[in-house]
């Protein structure tokens, strides 16, 4: 091997071989007798094999690099590449201005009160709502209401109102009946701290025949009011009417100056769907809706369960959480309590985990427990989706026994609902130009034909008798 070419070399002997590779000799066949000396190993012979070496990589160095990269040709490389970055970037950057330019701008949330977020819930009778039969009792249910969402309690009247006695008239002084000012102090801090206003009602003559007194001038008994609540905090003025046009309410509304006003205007069982939508029209084609206020029962009036049927309490819940306004709820209308001999029926309280011996209680149990969980999921929607909080009103189908609409705001998800009042199934076809061919169920009093998460044609919508469902779809550009 020539110098140049030499590698290392090792002694290997070949008996280090596997025995099938040794060579054989005559000496194999003969014993030791071809074997010189006797003394070597048949086939023992020295060889010489190149070893394995690994090459060893030697980059350029310094002064190479820099002689290299002073070149002509990597100058102009290193410009090149430059350039193309810049040029690069500068294109990503008028592309995104572009689609902010000609991206569609979100519409102004507009102005609200805080009674526009969510529902408000009246317990006219505080003895009767909870075990305490008091407002301590109340501030024990904070709890169970904030998951409700609900934004506002509406508490009593709870001030001493002797009956039918303007002289002992005291707004400054909780009857003991509903329990003391420490109770009430309480009952507003544990409220506050879940974000939920309490508003008391005021009414003056509240045990009497009149609200107002009989044969009294009203308007002394309004200054003696005016004066008492003129320093308090985050006034809500609600008016009640048990007039039921909504000519009437509408002119109401405009000459008391309350910021709410509580009416029978959808209350009369009378009324058609198309009454309803007319009704409902005629009301927001003259206000804004953070005025308008939709109730069905109230403290006089009773229950939601006892004025539509227990049957119907899902179905109108959805109406009022749904239609824009702020919805407003008689205590215990989550749970379709219903009126007994007494517009002030005792609060039920369940658990799930409570055991029921009685197969009929247990059955009443889970119907309630049911029930609340339809209202729950509901107002939970309410509170999160502008278009249901504070988004379009736009009329779909009305009939004497149907109604749909439309509500929905800017680039948010767009919600339909529907409703079928008759005793018969009827099926929409429904029709716009913000309409996509299909919507998926969110809420349903239908769980076996209109289940959550499917999706439904809109032209075809199914309603069985008195069902009604909410469907959902996104914004679409």
């Amino acid at each position: 091997m020539s110098k140049d070419t030499e590698v290392d070399m090792k002694d290997v002997e070949l008996n280090d071989m596997d025995q099938e590779k040794q060579p054989m000799t005559g000496g194999a066949a003969n014993g030791d007798a071809g074997s010189p000396t006797g003394t070597e190993k048949n086939g023992s012979v020295k060889v010489k094999i190149p070893e394995e070496t690994q090459t060893k990589f030697t980059g350029l160095s310094k002064e190479e690099l820099l002689t290299v990269a002073g070149t002509p040709g990597w100058v102009r490389t290193r410009w090149a590449l430059l350039i193309l970055f810049w040029l690069g970037w500068l294109g990503m950057l008028a592309g995104a201005v572009a689609i902010i330019v000609q991206a569609p701008r979100c519409k102004d949330i507009p102005a609200m009160n805080w009674w526009n977020y969510g529902p408000l819930y009246q317990i006219g009778n505080v003895q009767a709502f909870s075990e305490s039969q008091n407002l301590k009792g109340v501030e024990d249910k904070i709890d169970r209401l904030s998951q409700l969402k609900v934004k506002g309690l509406v508490i009593g009247p709870i001030h001493v109102a002797p009956l039918d006695n303007l002289v002992s008239l005291n707004f400054e002084e909780i009857s003991s009946d509903a329990g003391n000012l420490e109770q009430f102090k309480g009952l507003i801090t544990a409220a506050h701290k879940k974000s939920i206003k309490v508003i008391l009602d005021l009414t003056p003559n509240y045990l009497g025949r009149g609200p107002w007194f009989a044969n009294v001038n009203v308007t002394n008994v309004a200054e003696r009011l005016k004066v008492r609540i003129c320093s308090v905090s985050s006034q809500i003025l609600i008016g009640v009417t048990e007039k039921p046009s909504a000519v009437e309410v509408s002119e109401l509304l405009n000459s008391t100056g309350v910021d709410l006003l509580l009416s029978g205007a959808l209350r009369s069982k009378s009324m058609t769907a198309t009454d309803r939508a007319q009704t409902v029209q005629q009301l927001l084609s003259s206000h804004n809706q953070t005025q308008l206020a939709w109730n069905i029962g109230d403290r006089k009036e009773g229950h939601l369960a006892t004025l539509v049927g227990t049957d119907m309490v899902n179905f109108n819940q959805m109406l009022l959480l749904t239609l824009p306004g702020t919805p407003v709820f008689n205590y215990g209308d989550e749970i379709a309590l219903a009126d007994a001999d007494t517009k002030s029926p005792k609060m039920l309280w369940d658990s799930l985990e409570d055991e029921e011996t009685n197969g009929t209680a247990k059955e009443e149990k889970e119907q309630r427990v049911s029930c609340r969980s339809f209202f729950k999921t509901l107002s939970e929607l309410r509170g999160k989706e502008r278009s249901l909080q504070h988004g379009d009103y736009i009329p779909l189908f009305n009939s004497t026994s149907a109604l749909a609409y439309l509500r929905q705001w800017d680039q948010s998800g767009r919600y339909v609902a529907a409703f079928n009042w008759g005793s018969d199934a009827v099926t929409l076809q429904l029709a716009h130009p913000d309409l996509p061919a299909q919507a998926v169920v969110q809420v349903s009093t239908d769980e076996v034909n209109l289940a959550p998460d499917r999706t439904v044609a809109l032209s075809e919508l199914v309603l069985g008798a008195g069902q009604a469902v909410l469907l959902q779809f996104p914004y679409m550009a």
